[in-house]
Formats: C-alpha cells, sequence, structure tokens
C-alpha cells in the first residue's frame, strides 16, 4: 500500500494556495517574513498549519521560515559563508540563501549521472552518503527535510560532518514524527540495492521528481544522540512558535549541528 502523508515535508502539490473547504481562514495574521524580508500576511485555510500557512508574499511555509530565522539569529554572518544546500526547492529559506550567499552551492541527487558533475536542469548532483566535496570544504551545510528520506543516516550525517570545516554547522529541519519513542525505520536496501519495506509506503514532495521521496526513517527526539555517534556533531533542537514571523505549525523544530573545533583536533 502507498499512502502520502501530511505528518512531515511537503505535500505532492508544492503549488497548493492551502485552501481547503472553508472560505474563511483557519488562521490569519500579520507580521515580517524572513525569507522574502517583506512585511506580509500569513494565512492558512487548512488545519494543518505545516504546509498551509503561506506568506502572501514569498509562498514560504512555517518550517522554513523558522529555518531561516535560527540562522539569522545564530549564524547573523551567513552571507560569508561557503554553504552546500542539498535538496533546494525554489522558494523560500532556499531561494534567500541562494540569493545571499557568494559561495552557495545546491545540489540534488541525480542517479544516472556521477557525483560532482553538472546535471542538465543545472544542479549538482551529489549523494549525501558519499558527496564527492574534499574535506573541510563549507562553513555551513542546510538541509530541509531531507534526512528522513535517507536510506543510510549514518553515512550520511559522518559525509557532513567531514564536508564542514572546523566550528562548521550542519542546518536542517526534519519532522520529529515519534517524539519521546524511539525512531523507526520504514525501508532499508538489502545487498543488492534493492528496496525493502518494512512498513507501507509514504511518499513526501520532491521538488525534482513528480512521484515523490520515499520516506525511509520516522525519527524521534534521538535522532541527537544518533548524530553524536555517527559523526561527532553536537546538536541542539530549537523550536519557535512566533505568530509574528508565520512561525507555528506542527513538527516545526529546527536542528543546529556544529562541528566543535577540539573535537576536529581530537579526531585528527
Amino acid at each position: 500500500m502507498t499512502q502520502k502523508s501530511e505528518n512531515g515535508g511537503a505535500t505532492f502539490d508544492d503549488n497548493n494556495d492551502g485552501r481547503g473547504p472553508s472560505p474563511e481562514p483557519f488562521l490569519s495574521t500579520k507580521g515580517y517574513c524572513v525569507t522574502c524580508d517583506s512585511s506580509v500576511t500569513f494565512e492558512s485555510f487548512h488545519p494543518w498549519l505545516r504546509d498551509h500557512f503561506l506568506c502572501s508574499n514569498c509562498r514560504s511555509i512555517p518550517r522554513e521560515r523558522a529555518l531561516m530565522l535560527a540562522i539569522e539569529r545564530f549564524f547573523p554572518s551567513w552571507r560569508e559563508f561557503r554553504v552546500h544546500e542539498s535538496s533546494p526547492c525554489g522558494r523560500g529559506a532556499s531561494v534567500k540563501l541562494r540569493k545571499g550567499c557568494r559561495e552557495y552551492i545546491g545540489s540534488h541527487f541525480f542517479p544516472d549521472i556521477p557525483p560532482g558533475q553538472t546535471h542538465a536542469s543545472g544542479w549538482r548532483c551529489e549523494n549525501l552518503e558519499a558527496m564527492s566535496f574534499p574535506n573541510e570544504s563549507f562553513d555551513m551545510v542546510v538541509t530541509q527535510d531531507v534526512m528522513e528520506h535517507i536510506f543510510d543516516p549514518a553515512k550520511a550525517f559522518a559525509e557532513i560532518a567531514r564536508t564542514l570545516k572546523p566550528g562548521g554547522s550542519h542546518i536542517f529541519t526534519v519532522p520529529i514524527v515519534r517524539k519521546e519513542k524511539e525512531s523507526q525505520v520504514r525501508a532499508l536496501r538489502d545487498r543488492n540495492g534493492n528496496v525493502v519495506h518494512l512498513l507501507p509506503e509514504n511518499y513526501h514532495g520532491n521538488p525534482i521528481d513528480a512521484n515523490g521521496s520515499l520516506v525511509t526513517i520516522d525519527w524521534g527526539y534521538d535522532i541527537v544522540p544518533f548524530i553524536e555517534t555517527h559523526s561527532g556533531l553536537l546538536t541542539t533542537l530549537v523550536y519557535f512558535d512566533d505568530l509574528a514571523h508565520g512561525i507555528r505549525a506542527e513538527l516545526i523544530e529546527v536542528l543546529i549541528s556544529r562541528k566543535l573545533p577540539a573535537y576536529s583536533k581530537l579526531k585528527a
């Protein structure tokens, strides 16, 4: 059985205007959007705010604004950083980062070309489990609702840590659907590379594939020690509930994983 979930990530229809059966908005407020730097109205016609509480100007959703607010607050000099964003989309924080950083690299995984090459779409091809970047390439790595789609997240987090400079950070969103419960693997690959489904198939929206992205793991809060165990990165979980910035929704956590310089020296 295949199902489409609204419990994490965007739904397939990323151009949905958020309108549900009611002509009246479920939630509407004026505020300031940190992804398009504008005074706007935030409005949702659907009770599932994570995908439908939209900025009237840039159409960003709450998790994108939460991620950008975290970057602005904790990394105010981000425009000077060398940034790698895996699986960027065409709105919100991805657009602001791409325009604001002179040394921004965006990548998607294209299974038909080798990592490091440029796809016909203009995006660089990179596999988070085995990237082609040299060690210590970036000040910041950004992923937005990507880490629930990785078959080997231990390798992916280790690779992200490898490509970060000492003092660098991985800033990301991922739906923490399990909360205090143990994270649960939904799908894996066998020795021959075939996908084995342990739970009913679940897909989220994918900016480069209309078929969506398979959810491979439902994360709980144990993602924090998992990251440290497999990468050495120390992770802080940040939660915003800030209507003035249009940030109110389900599964809205932002995670900041830091590569501490002292740890890098110990590993060397």
